[in-house]
């Protein structure tokens, strides 16, 4: 398949509320220039509710900005005055309320003003997209589509793309290239269908839940305790994301299926349960007005209970038959317990499950092109672990239709529509080799075969899916090193949560060896997140436990050896990072010749926390980076290092990493995390091509010495005497100043970076012998939560 590159400079996005104004954020945070639209505002500035509303993207959490400085970028406009700034557009979103009067009265206003190359897209959660296109003029419709991003648009990785009967190939060919690599998005079809494909299923799953609810009698805290981790979905569930969601949004979606899908056989069961709406009329709203389902009492949470009509303590939990078989690893012996159980939550359970199966089987003609394209946008749009049609597969498939056809039969399903003849044609699922199953088209078919896709090596895999897992070179019980049939070496760690051992530290120092004999360059590469947790703390513990300090001390010199042969490696080494980059982890990517970091990546040296300090030649990397910005004088560079290292602060992306100095300004972000193996591996092969040389030891660093360490205690007195940190955690900011600065040696003294790495090996080695440390990592082990002490 061929398609041109649609070339988007500049992007207008309609509509400034919580959708839109994120809209824009993201597409900010992917350098796209963005203009937000809005209504004229009745009294002062007529881009007021603009203003206003970007103003507002600060206080959001999850934050939609990846760093803070772009809020300033985005363009404020009204409608009033500003619809000539559309003229250099390439893309329109509309994100204005579920209206259709209003969509269109906006769409006629904005035509005469749109650009013929322009873009135009709906961010319609499931209105009428060959609707939507009729108040366009005709030359504009091939160049319109349904775009649907979900909430909140930075983090959910699904977007919708909904075609109206004109729309142009090429057009939907480039958008869906930009979504993936520049917006960093997984991109499905949908037909135009009420609700599209994520919030069809994904509002009756949450609709068939509710009603289940009430039938077997259990309370909202118990549902969510059973509908969320322990099912393989977020930890939010059922209740308390509609809670987030917001009632009164729920309702609305809940109100648009019942008025858009008449002909639905489940068409009763669409309307928002009383207590629902006795929630919205008492303007309890959910999260955005501090009270819904649950509400947050001092410390508490307390869950509304429909028999007492008030709210108790939220404490009701899966019973103990039920949490043992969720614990049941075999997808087809837990479904036959569940069904089997007399248990009123795993008769509840295996409803739910049941009438969800049956429903996305039924529409799945009509809704997508494959069963793939229903499992992804769930997964994507609603963070559960496997799709629908996944699950079924996974639990057996032919059983599993049996049985929910013998719930029909029987009365006891939702709907006694029958199934469609495939599911009951002997299949063994609708995923396999050849693809996915198309109801629509009677087979299966492939994976898109749109070029943006060769970026992916290891794409999200479908159940099922196999991926070539490369050639192994060498592999210990620490790391593997392989390669994909070409000459860039890629080294991937074994432990759990990627952490840093023995086996991890002899690995990478023998792969860098093999990779200077065999290949261009290296990539260190996880196959699943995070890309590391840091150290390995347990090991570390033990070493000291047994009082081998001599051992502990060969173990942290071996670690910066480590980093030292990283960064002095003959042939490049590219970190490829996402999710976290904690402690060692982050050291490691700062010895690396080059870092291509997704946007979502979590990075810091965050060993402070644990009562140590940064030891695998992070402090030496920081001081001669900081000698290099001002050889002069190194301490305004030192001091902004200093309080992110002594406060353990971690970056909420890779774009704050890079203002942080924990990334380099030309280290390299990547939006879509499955193209992050793919862009760094060019990146090694792009350096080693250039000539690659290490840069030359680094031996003449000019360090701030002990009048540097002595300010930076001041600061640090100064939270003491104000109880903001304990005297141990000065113990361990004043031995992370004294590193930074070189020791008790004059202001401007030259020292090498071995030096460096002694002094910050001897404080490490010394705060890992203090009870207090101890007390601190024993307490991280146990509870993975940090002690302040």
């Amino acid at each position: 398949m061929s398609f041109k590159p649609l070339r988007i400079r500049k992007a207008a996005v309609l509509g400034a509320g919580v959708m839109g104004a994120q809209i824009a954020a993201h597409l900010t945070n992917a350098d796209v220039e963005t203009v937000l639209f809005d209504l004229p505002a009745k009294e002062g500035d007529k881009s007021g509710i603009a203003q206003k509303a970007i103003a507002n993207l600060a206080k959001l959490s999850p934050t939609p900005l990846a760093d803070k400085s772009r809020q300033a970028a985005i363009v404020p406009a009204n409608y009033d005055e500003h619809l000539d700034l559309l003229r250099g557009c390439d893309l329109v979103i509309e994100a204005i309320a579920e209206r259709m009067d209003w969509k269109l009265d906006l769409y006629k206003k904005i035509a005469p003003y749109l650009p013929e190359n322009a873009v135009v897209a709906s961010n319609t959660s499931g209105l009428s997209i060959n609707a939507l296109a009729e108040a366009l003029p005709e030359s504009l419709r091939p160049r319109f589509t349904g775009v649907h991003f979900f909430n909140p648009p930075r983090y959910m990785h699904l977007v919708e793309l909904i075609p109206n009967r004109s729309t142009d190939s090429e057009i939907l060919a480039g958008l869906e290239a930009f979504l993936t690599t520049t917006v960093g998005k997984g991109v499905v079809y949908a037909k135009d269908t009420p609700n599209f494909i994520g919030n069809r299923i994904g509002v009756f799953s949450i609709l068939a839940t509710m009603h289940h609810t009430q039938q077997f009698g259990l309370g909202f805290d118990a549902v969510d305790a059973l509908t969320g981790p322990a099912i393989g979905r977020p930890k939010s569930a059922t209740y308390r994301t509609a809670d987030v969601v917001g009632l009164d949004t729920m309702a609305h979606v809940i109100k648009t299926m019942a008025d858009t899908l008449p002909e639905d056989p489940w068409h009763r069961y669409f309307q928002a349960p009383a207590w629902l709406s006795a929630l919205i009329q008492k303007g309890a709203l959910g999260q955005k007005t501090g009270a819904g389902v649950f509400r947050k009492v001092g410390k508490d949470i307390v869950v509304l209970d429909l028999a007492r009509q008030d709210y108790r303590a939220a404490d009701q939990a899966a019973s103990e038959e039920v949490a043992g078989i969720l614990a049941i690893k075999d997808p087809s012996e837990k479904f036959a317990k569940l069904r089997a159980s007399a248990d009123p939550q795993a008769q509840f359970l295996w409803a739910v499950f049941r009438d969800l199966f049956h429903y996305t089987a039924f529409h799945l003609a009509d809704i997508a092109d494959t069963a793939r394209d229903v499992d992804f946008a769930i997964r994507w749009g609603y963070g559960w672990q496997l799709g629908p049609f996944e699950t079924w597969q996974a639990a057996g498939w032919q059983q599993v239709a049996h049985w929910i056809a013998e719930d029909i039969a029987a009365g006891k399903a939702m709907s006694n529509a029958p199934l469609p003849a495939w599911v009951l044609d002997g299949r063994k699922g609708v995923h396999g080799k050849d693809g996915s199953f198309s109801a629509s088209q009677n087979k299966a078919l492939p994976r898109s075969s749109h070029p943006v896709y060769q970026r992916q090596h290891f794409p999200d895999p479908i159940l099922g899916e196999q991926f070539e897992q490369g050639t192994t070179v060498f592999e210990n019980d620490g790391l593997r090193l392989w390669h994909l049939g070409d000459d860039v070496g890629i080294v991937s760690f074994k432990t759990k949560m990627n952490t840093v051992n023995d086996f991890v530290l002899d690995g990478l120092q023998q792969a860098v060896d093999e990779a200077e004999r065999r290949f261009k360059g290296l990539v260190l590469w996880q196959s699943k997140e995070p890309f590391s947790a840091g150290a390995d703390l347990k090991g570390a513990m033990g070493l000291l436990k047994e009082g081998k300090l001599a051992a502990f001390d060969a173990m942290i010199a071996n670690f910066q050896a480590t980093s030292m042969r990283l960064k002095y490696s003959l042939v490049p080494v590219v970190a490829a990072i996402r999710g976290m980059a904690f402690g060692g982890g982050c050291e490691f990517q700062m010895h690396c010749a080059r870092t291509v970091a997704a946007l979502e990546s979590y990075i810091g040296l965050v060993e402070a926390g644990v009562g140590l300090l940064p030891a695998g030649g992070g402090l030496k990397e920081i001081a001669v980076r900081c000698a290099r910005q001002n050889p002069a004088d190194p301490f305004n560079a030192i001091k902004g290092m200093f309080e992110t290292v002594a406060m353990g602060k971690v970056s909420g992306s890779a774009l704050e990493a890079k203002e942080m100095g924990l990334l380099r300004a030309n280290d390299t972000v990547v939006f879509n995390t499955h193209e992050v193996l793919w862009v760094a591996k060019r990146e090694a092969a792009a350096l080693a091509d250039t000539g690659y040389r290490p840069p030359m030891p680094a031996r003449q660093v000019p360090v701030c010495g002990d009048v540097g360490t002595a300010s930076l205690k001041m600061m640090l007195v100064n939270m003491l005497e104000g109880r903001f940190i304990s005297p141990h955690d000065f113990e361990i900011g004043a031995r992370i100043a004294d590193t930074l600065c070189g020791g008790v040696v004059e202001r401007g003294s030259l020292v090498d970076e071995q030096w460096l790495l002694d002094l910050e090996r001897k404080h490490f080695v010394e705060l890992a012998q203090m009870p207090k440390t101890q007390e601190r990592i024993v307490h991280t082990l146990t509870t993975g939560k940090p002690l302040r002490n």
